[in-house]
C-alpha cells in the first residue's frame, strides 16, 4: 500500500514540475536571442492542425521550451560545474576543454566536402583567372584540433586534408601554413587565431607572392577582454583573455571600403570589441567585398583573397607589399557572380580557407 502512495506522489509530483515549467514557460516573455550563445532562441510554434497531427508542432514546442524555460542560464551554468568540476569531465557542449582551452573536435574528414571546394575553388580559376595569366595560391589554416591530434580521442587525418586539397588544386601554388603556427597563436575561448601572431605567417605569405614586408608592426591592446564563441557555448567557463590588433605606417594610411554596404570603413572598428563578436573588430567582420588601397605602395601590384573569417586578421598584414587588395568571401558572394562585380585583371590571388570552413564546405557558393 506504502509503496502504492509512494508512485503516486513521485508521478504528480513530476507532473507538476513538468506542468508548473510548461506554463511558466508560457507566461514568461520569450527572449529573441542568446547573448552568450551568440544564437536565436526558438520561439513559439504556430499551432496549425497539420503540424499538429504531423507531430512537428511538438518538436518545435519542445525546441522553444529547452530554449525558453525560466533561469536557463543559471542552469546552464550549474550544468558546467557539475560536469567539469563535479564529474571530471573533460568535453562540454560538443567542445573538449584541455586546461584553459577550448577546442572543437573536427572529426572525420568530409571527403565530399572537399570534392565540392575544390570544385568551386577551379570554377572560379576557370571562369577569372586562367585567362588572366594570374599567380595564384592557396594556402590552409588548421583548425586548433590539429595541434592536439596526438592526445585527441578523435582527430581527423590532417596530412591528408592537406594532401587532398594540394592535389585537388594542382593550378595553384600551396603555401604550408602548418610549420609556423601552434596552439598558442589561437584564442582560448574561440576558434580563430591571433593577429598579433601572424606577423611570421604574414612575412611567408607576402615573400612567397613576391610582396615581401619590411615595415616593423606595433601591437596595440584593447580595453575589452575578449570573450569568443566558444565562452558562451561552455557558459563562462573559460576566463577573457587580451586582445590586440596590428598596425603600422602603411597601414594607417590605407583607404578601406565596403562595396556590400556602399561605405567606406576603418580597417579595424573598435566598437565591435565590447560587442556580440568581438572578432569583427577586424574588417568589421564577414563582409563579402572588400577592397584595401595603399596610398605608399612602391609599385601598383595588386591581391585579391578569397577568404573565410580567418582572412579578417591576415589581410591587413599584407598591405605593404600591394597597391591594392580585394577581399572575397563567397560565403555571402556567389562565385557565378563575381565576373559581374570584380574586376580580373592578372592580380595575385590567394586562397585562404580553414579546415573547419573546408569540412563544411556548403557554405560556400
Amino acid at each position: 500500500m506504502w509503496e502504492k502512495i509512494k508512485s503516486i506522489l513521485v508521478i504528480a509530483l513530476s507532473a507538476l514540475v513538468v506542468g508548473g515549467f510548461f506554463v511558466a514557460c508560457l507566461l514568461k516573455s520569450p527572449d529573441e536571442i542568446s547573448l552568450s550563445e551568440r544564437r536565436p532562441l526558438a520561439q513559439f510554434p504556430e499551432v496549425d492542425v497539420r503540424e499538429v497531427a504531423s507531430g512537428k508542432f511538438m518538436k518545435d514546442f519542445e525546441k522553444y521550451a529547452a530554449d525558453q524555460f525560466p533561469f536557463r542560464e543559471t542552469f546552464r551554468k550549474i550544468y558546467r560545474d557539475v560536469s567539469l568540476g563535479l564529474l571530471g569531465q573533460s568535453d562540454l557542449e560538443g567542445l573538449c576543454i584541455y586546461g584553459d582551452m577550448a577546442v572543437a573536435q573536427e572529426y572525420p574528414v568530409n571527403e565530399q566536402s572537399l570534392d565540392y571546394a575544390i570544385q568551386v575553388f577551379q570554377r572560379i580559376y576557370e571562369t577569372c583567372l586562367k585567362e588572366q595569366g594570374s599567380n595564384v595560391y592557396l594556402a590552409v589554416v588548421p583548425d586548433k584540433n590539429y595541434f592536439l591530434s596526438d592526445i585527441s580521442d578523435l582527430s581527423m587525418d590532417y596530412d591528408h586534408f592537406f594532401e587532398r586539397m594540394r592535389k585537388g588544386l594542382p593550378q595553384m601554388t600551396y603555401l604550408d601554413l602548418t610549420p609556423l603556427l601552434e596552439l598558442s597563436d589561437y584564442y582560448r575561448t574561440d576558434p580563430h587565431w591571433r593577429q598579433e601572431e601572424l606577423v611570421d605567417v604574414a612575412q611567408y605569405l607576402a615573400g612567397e607572392m613576391g610582396a615581401p614586408l619590411t615595415s616593423p608592426f606595433e601591437k596595440q591592446e584593447v580595453d575589452e577582454l575578449f570573450y569568443g564563441s566558444y565562452w558562451g557555448q561552455t557558459a563562462g567557463a573559460l576566463p577573457g583573455e587580451k586582445m590586440y590588433y596590428i598596425t603600422n605606417e602603411v597601414m594607417e594610411g590605407c583607404q578601406v571600403y565596403d562595396h556590400q554596404n556602399g561605405r567606406p570603413m576603418e580597417m579595424y572598428d573598435l566598437s565591435k570589441a565590447g560587442g556580440r563578436d568581438p572578432y569583427e573588430l577586424y574588417l568589421s567582420g564577414p563582409l563579402s567585398y572588400i577592397t584595401i588601397e595603399n596610398p605608399k605602395a612602391a609599385e601598383d601590384k595588386e591581391l585579391i583573397i578569397f577568404r573565410d573569417s580567418f582572412g579578417s586578421a591576415i589581410a591587413p598584414l599584407l598591405v605593404e607589399g600591394y597597391g591594392k587588395i580585394t577581399v572575397l568571401d563567397i560565403r555571402y558572394l556567389p562565385s557565378y557572380a563575381l565576373k559581374n562585380q570584380v574586376d580580373f585583371h592578372g592580380q595575385d590571388v590567394l586562397f585562404l580557407y580553414s579546415t573547419s570552413v573546408l569540412n563544411h564546405s556548403e557554405t560556400i557558393k
